[in-house]
């Protein structure tokens, strides 16, 4: 098969395994003959398709030591003898791409693969699986300001996802500003980096990256695409969020979009993976993750291996979607000159700010705010205050500041207390992002 479908069948693989490791410790023989055999023939498969050789030679050096000092003879599970492997690979490679791994099963289907050719049936199955994860998407929706929100969590092919792309696509496109969740993406396939990448450019390719290829001694450029299913959002502000899980294929769209200063990048420095490669059987039980390439970006001259993509805006990633709200939102009020427009944007910074920077109530003073106030109901329950008015929903209260507090669910609204002069809650004020307020007070 060519080397372009190889390279996808073994992703294919890298996903098959990853869902199937944990179940298979059974039927198979491990002794030292196999340990003997493993460590051989990870030294032949590294030396012949690990991208830099020099490395490759090191790493095998480093196992095959291993295995004649005894270091591996104690170990009786192969679980854990993948796991010591793995470990001693990264030691020299520092690439966190490099995995070893036991399953029978998945070995088998590759030494068949070999063998035999690729089977349809299992790239079959696998769409299917991905179907079922919505190949890849968790979530999608419009957030308050009119900003567009997509959480996924790896890229698939666009053989597979072209259309659910587009649909995830078409539903942010037309959203005054975009946040793309990186946080918990893992990687995937560069050409469905690609195709996300080609909704954010205009009909002019772009050059986005390269991927050089040892085996083949190849070079795969990457530029956007000249046709896509939708709408082009070339001006649209684009803001990525990171973490230090964001890795491979995550981290090239985030450092593709940085460095063409297509994006703002908010939150941690990523896990640091440039190495693509695919899964390779080692023997009937055991399977290894070969780095065979390696990201050269048109910009930079290199990439992130190693070194992970830097944020623009560093901040806790748990905090990143608030902050790039808040930029948004900043973005789009210097772009207007509508007052009401300009007084909706404060209001919703202000709501993000108070998230950003939540205080920390003693808890008596929430305990002395719980109370009836006209129809209004405050209770204090498992250390959090809830609102009710009569005959409506009950919402938890979030501070913004000692006296004032906001809801998830009602943006537009927020509560203020209003106490006497030895702090004592007397009334509450109804605070509505339209200006107007209603108060209500004390009965109870």
């Amino acid at each position: 098969m060519s080397y372009i479908k190889l390279f996808k069948y073994l992703i294919i693989m890298l996903f098959a395994v990853t869902f199937t490791f944990s179940q298979q410790k059974t039927n198979f023989t491990f002794d030292a003959k196999v340990k003997q055999q493993t460590v051989k023939k990870i030294t032949s498969l590294l030396n012949d398709n690990y991208i830099f050789p020099e490395t490759a030679k090191k790493m095998g050096e480093l196992i095959r030591s291993n295995l004649a000092t005894g270091v591996y003879d104690s170990i009786d599970d192969p679980m854990k003898f993948a796991d010591m492997l793995t470990n001693d690979l990264q030691s020299v490679s520092k690439d966190k791409h490099i995995r070893v791994r036991f399953s029978p099963e998945d070995a088998q289907r590759l030494l068949e693969q070999e063998k035999n050719g690729s089977d349809p049936g299992d790239e079959k199955h696998f769409n299917e699986m991905m179907k079922k994860e919505n190949y890849g998407f968790k979530k999608v929706e419009r957030l308050p300001g009119n900003i567009g929100y997509v959480d996924f969590r790896n890229f698939a092919s666009p053989d597979y996802a072209k259309e659910t792309i587009a649909n995830v696509m078409g539903f942010l496109a037309n959203t005054d500003a975009l946040i793309f969740d990186m946080r918990l993406n893992g990687g995937g396939d560069p050409a469905g980096v690609q195709l996300i990448c080609s909704y954010l450019f205009g009909d002019q390719p772009v050059h986005l990256n390269d991927l050089y290829y040892r085996p083949t001694d190849e070079t795969q450029e990457f530029w956007t695409l000249r046709k896509i299913d939708g709408k082009r959002m070339p001006d649209v502000p684009v803001y990525v969020l990171t973490s230090k899980f964001t890795f491979s294929g995550a981290e090239e769209f985030t450092y593709n979009l940085k460095n063409l200063k297509r994006a703002t990048i908010i939150g941690e420095t990523t896990g640091g993976g440039a190495h693509p490669g695919g899964v390779m059987a080692i023997n009937g039980g055991f399977a290894i993750f070969v780095p065979n390439g390696r990201a050269i970006s048109p910009i930079t001259k290199t990439n992130w291996e190693g070194v992970g993509v830097t944020p623009d805006v560093e901040i806790k990633s748990e905090l990143a979607l608030e902050k790039a709200q808040i930029m948004a939102l900043e973005k789009l009020k210097s772009k207007t000159k509508d007052e009401q427009q300009i007084s909706s944007y404060n209001w919703m910074i202000e709501s993000l700010n108070g998230v950003l920077n939540a205080p920390a109530i003693d808890e008596n003073v929430l305990k002395s705010y719980a109370g009836t106030y006209d129809d209004r109901t405050i209770t204090y329950e498992g250390g959090k205050l809830y609102y009710q008015r009569k005959g409506r929903q009950k919402y938890a209260m979030i501070p913004m500041t000692e006296d004032t507090f906001m809801f998830k669910d009602l943006e537009y609204f927020r509560l203020k207390f209003i106490r006497d002069a030895v702090g004592n809650a007397i009334e509450v004020n109804g605070l509505y992002d339209d200006g107007h307020q209603d108060r209500s007070k004390r009965t109870n």
